[in-house]
């Protein structure tokens, strides 16, 4: 229904249709957008996602807690058979014939009476006569010392010549270490090491740079000053020789203390980057707008200027887990890394050059293999983040 309305006296006729209200997207719909459209990056985020869901369960215990255990013999090649490998068909028992097939040989029995042997199992079990032993027991008999290494060499026997009916399946399908441990199950425990370690100093070393670089980039003068004055002294020493000299001052060998290594001696790089977006935002409009409605300057900082720079800080998080992966597995394999009783990529590398001269390769394949791939794959995301998260593509982003 149209309702009259008078405008400079000429009537308008006013519709009560609306106009639809529409909302524009903002960066982080935009980015998704970008994101799932460019399929090697979904891909590579689908890589890094199940990585993190191994990590996860390794670490509560659900795969790979036996990873210790010695399932096998020293240096057992990929797809070793151990005892444990026999699965029965359906249908059968592990230890029963087939239908239609011959019976099993019997356990190897010894030959020679031993008359003594009731006497001693009635020792055994607490079982002995209130008259003592009967006169014939204290005569010398002979027994058949060799029973008891036939028995063993007729079960191996057995075991290496399984029935028709029987699957054998790999205990160790890529083969076990020196001390006959499950390469894959070390490879997997070893994942939550680095990659934990990985994340983990990128978080502090992202935290540290971003904190510093919003005070010097928003603050200015002589809190910029002295800022960029410390920045200085740790970006003009080489970053590896850096970690090292860390390393050999606090000598306590620890995953925790590779955590404070490099998140303390990473953060350059994050911070000359959110210095320069604080200088560029707080002198923009909004921020003046804050300014002018009485905002704090901590809220200014991180309320109103942080959420328009964060972007920056998670494509430093994404850059600086990559790096820093491949320093924890620098460290553990010169030795500076994990004690020898936790694993991780590295002290797999270190114990897999010894092997190599041995032919030995399968430790150095697993763990390569599975670093390549993380590391791959992040530095893929972390392009394709990089990409969807640029600001200046907002506009060719899809309906």
């Amino acid at each position: 229904m149209a309702t009259p309305s008078v405008t400079l006296g000429v009537p308008v006729a006013r519709t009560s249709r609306e106009v639809p209200h529409t909302v524009s997207p903002g960066l982080w719909t935009l980015a998704w957008r970008r994101l799932k459209s460019d399929k090697v990056g979904m891909v590579s985020l689908v890589i890094v996602i199940l990585y993190l869901v191994m990590v996860v369960l390794s670490a509560l215990g659900l795969i790979a807690k036996d990873w210790q255990k010695e399932v096998g013999v020293n240096y057992a090649p990929p797809s070793f058979l151990g005892a444990e490998a026999v699965v029965a068909a359906p249908g059968t028992t592990p230890n029963a014939p087939a239908a239609g097939a011959a019976p099993s040989a019997p356990a190897y029995q010894s030959t020679i009476v031993d008359p003594i042997g009731d006497v001693i199992a009635k020792l055994r079990a607490g079982k002995v006569p209130a008259g003592g032993l009967p006169p014939e027991t204290t005569e010398e008999q002979s027994v058949d010392p060799l029973a008891k290494v036939m028995a063993e060499i007729r079960a191996d026997q057995k075991l290496a010549k399984a029935e028709k009916h029987e699957t054998r399946l790999a205990t160790l399908p890529f083969g076990g270490d020196k001390w006959g441990r499950d390469v894959l199950k070390k490879t997997i425990k070893g994942s939550e090491t680095s990659i934990f370690v990985g994340i983990a100093s990128a978080t502090v070393a992202t935290l540290i740079g971003t904190l510093l670089g919003a005070l010097a980039g928003y603050y200015g003068r002589w809190v910029d000053d002295f800022l960029n004055w410390f920045y200085s002294v740790f970006s003009s020493m080489p970053g590896l020789l850096l970690i090292f000299a860390v390393a050999a001052v606090l000598q306590h060998k620890g995953v925790m203390t590779i955590v404070l290594i490099l998140g303390l001696t990473g953060w350059t790089g994050v911070f000359r980057l959110i210095r320069a977006e604080y200088l560029k935002h707080k002198a923009r409009e909004y921020v003046q707008a804050a300014d002018a409605i009485g905002a704090s300057n901590s809220r200014r900082m991180f309320i109103h200027i942080f959420p328009n720079v964060s972007h920056v800080a998670l494509v430093q998080l994404s850059i600086l887990v990559v790096a820093f992966i491949k320093a924890e597995v620098i460290l553990s394999f010169l030795g500076f890394g994990v004690p020898v009783d936790v694993v991780s990529w590295g002290s797999m590398l270190n114990e897999a050059q010894n092997e190599l001269i041995l032919g030995k390769w399968w430790q150095l394949v697993a763990a390569g293999t599975a670093m390549a791939v993380l590391v791959t794959a992040f530095s893929i995301f972390t392009d394709s983040l990089r990409d969807a998260l640029d600001p200046r593509l907002k506009g060719r982003a899809g309906a």
